[in-house]
């Protein structure tokens, strides 16, 4: 009799996990959306211009850069700020918040970039 529970038990268990998983993967799975870097929260925004920042950190373009920022919708010198703002709030590494900071001069010294975002 405790060999038929315990046979049950697993049967149950085994159509259970399967029928969770059939659900959760197949039927009921999240849809994926296409969305843009603007409608991220600050801390994945900061990550991004963070992104950004170590890519211009190895290319050296700031029109590049500032084209990528302006998927975020705002100037890219103030979302640069921000980025360093909540970094710095968010405990970023010290090298971290030193490549938005050269990112940052990098922007300001360059008065003539016009971003544009491409279609």
């Amino acid at each position: 009799m405790r060999l038929w529970r315990i046979l049950g038990f697993l049967f149950t268990l085994a159509v259970g996990l399967g029928l969770g998983l059939y659900l959760g993967w197949g039927i009921m799975a999240a849809q994926p959306q296409n969305t843009t870097p603007d409608t991220l929260r600050a801390d994945y925004q900061a990550d991004y211009v963070l992104m950004v920042a170590e890519i211009y950190q190895h290319e050296g373009d700031v029109n590049a850069a500032a084209q990528r920022l302006a998927l975020l919708g705002e100037s890219p010198l103030r979302k640069v700020q921000e980025a360093i703002l909540t970094a710095q709030q968010l405990g970023y590494a010290r090298e971290d918040v030193e490549t938005l900071a050269r990112l940052f001069q990098a922007l300001q010294t360059q008065p003539q970039i016009q971003p544009t975002v491409a279609p």
